[in-house]
């Protein structure tokens, strides 16, 4: 049998991930999770690589920059709503919001979020300030 699960936006953060976004956890099924991310307005994440899962961003709400590093690739990407992005296992990654606009992202992992200890801290172009 399958369960339906229906959520709503939470109001409030769920959690503050090891980047410095706010979280708010939407549902999730056996082959992903998905959150909903927001990063105040001139804030700049710390930079961060997944341990086990690959994530896909859609932007929502805002204008910023993300940037994205792999052994073998580096670039920065604007973001800005309908703009959609992956983060494959073992990118490194760090984003900025713009200093008028929060950023809002919706993001997928697959496979879903494991918990604590899934984002490791890594160096990143920018100082962090989330």
């Amino acid at each position: 049998m399958t369960d339906f699960d229906t959520v709503s936006l939470p109001e409030a953060p769920d959690v503050v991930a090891t980047d410095g976004s706010n979280v708010r956890i939407l549902p999730s099924v056996g082959g992903g999770s998905m959150a909903h991310f927001t990063l105040a307005a001139g804030a700049t994440s710390h930079a961060v690589t997944h341990r086990t899962i690959d994530e896909i961003w859609f932007v929502v709400t805002g204008h910023g920059e993300m940037w994205r590093a792999t052994d073998e690739r580096e670039e920065v990407v604007a973001l800005e709503p309908g703009v959609a992005l992956t983060i494959p296992l073992g990118t490194r990654f760090q984003f900025r919001a713009a200093t008028d606009t929060s950023l809002a992202i919706v993001g997928v992992a697959m496979p879903p979020w494991p918990g604590d200890g899934e984002a490791v801290v890594v160096d990143g172009p920018w100082e962090p300030t989330a």
